[in-house]
């Protein structure tokens, strides 16, 4: 029986908006199997999560995973800090990377393989000035008014 991991993803669709990404990373995530289940459930925040290394490895942090409710007290910390697993060429070129001024890791989404195995987009992004920020909003206000208009025309 094949299971359809494609309906299980969490995106982080503020992080589009406040960063430029310029480059994208699949990391794998240590989790619990309380963690697993609370993902597949959809109860996952990514609001504030951000990326960090620590003893040259990469770990997310504020990533907020509810507790699952049948777990009893074989439960997970919903805030716990969980280590990112790459490879060790990939970590370098990130950490080379984030050393640079105006430069951050950002948790973009979560998702399952194939495999069936939790990852987790990662980018490499700078943070968009607020005129960046103005001129999103226009191009999707445009493309909203395109839309609408070619609805209309049909």
């Amino acid at each position: 029986m094949e299971r359809d991991f494609s309906k299980y993803e969490i995106k982080n669709r503020k992080a589009k908006f406040e960063y430029i990404f310029i480059e994208t990373f699949q990391a794998g995530i240590q989790l619990t199997g309380s963690e697993i289940k609370s993902i597949r459930e959809g109860l996952v925040n990514m609001g504030d999560a951000y990326c960090l290394f620590q003893n040259e490895e990469l770990y997310v942090r504020n990533l907020h995973i509810s507790e699952y409710k049948q777990a009893s007290e074989q439960n997970h910390d919903p805030m716990r800090t969980r280590k990112l697993l790459l490879k060790r060429t990939e970590l370098k070129k990130l950490a080379k990377k984030v050393s640079e001024k105006g430069f951050t890791i950002v948790p973009y989404r979560i998702f399952f393989a194939d495999s069936g195995f939790a990852k987790m987009e990662i980018a490499l992004a700078q943070g968009k000035k607020a005129f960046d920020k103005r001129e999103t909003i226009k191009q999707k206000d445009q493309q909203r008014e395109m839309d609408r208009m070619d609805k209309y025309t049909r």
